[in-house]
């Protein structure tokens, strides 16, 4: 005898496949409460390199982003400080905000530490990275005795 009937394992399947739907909506990496809204970022690929584009307005300085690569994954973090103050006597809305972001990008294909940049113009962080070469990858000899 079954301990749910098969209508009950039912239900909790299309429940589970809910959870996840919403859960996959979610801007993961901000605190709900300070949202910054979600980081939209492009990657795309030359013959010779892979470029990752990521919305970030509002970012200060280099010292407030951190960029690491591995594993064949992007790693983007850091924290965002915006206020915009006006002194005006009428002022109807003024609005800021502050909070951390994150996000973790597996890359299409491998690539290289040597050589990779970034830099921010007009709100867009770009990355680019080399493509990782046949004789760049980790080969182990092996050593006979």
């Amino acid at each position: 005898m079954p301990l749910l009937p098969n209508d009950s394992f039912r239900q909790l399947t299309n429940m589970r496949r809910e959870f996840d739907r919403v859960f996959n909506e979610l801007p993961w990496g901000f605190d709900e409460e300070r949202s910054l809204g979600g980081i939209r970022v492009d990657v795309h690929e030359t013959e010779s390199e892979v470029i990752a584009e990521c919305d970030l307005p509002g970012l200060e300085s280099k010292e407030n982003v951190d960029i690491e690569i591995e594993n064949n994954v992007l790693r983007i973090s850091g924290t965002i400080h915006k206020t915009k103050e006006k002194k005006e006597e009428n002022m109807h809305r003024q609005e800021r905000y502050t909070g951390s972001f994150h996000r973790a990008i597996t890359l299409p294909c491998p690539v290289s530490q040597e050589g990779a940049s970034a830099v921010y113009k007009n709100g867009v962080l770009e990355v680019k990275m080399p493509k990782r070469t046949e004789e760049e990858k980790n080969k182990i000899e092996v050593d006979f005795h």
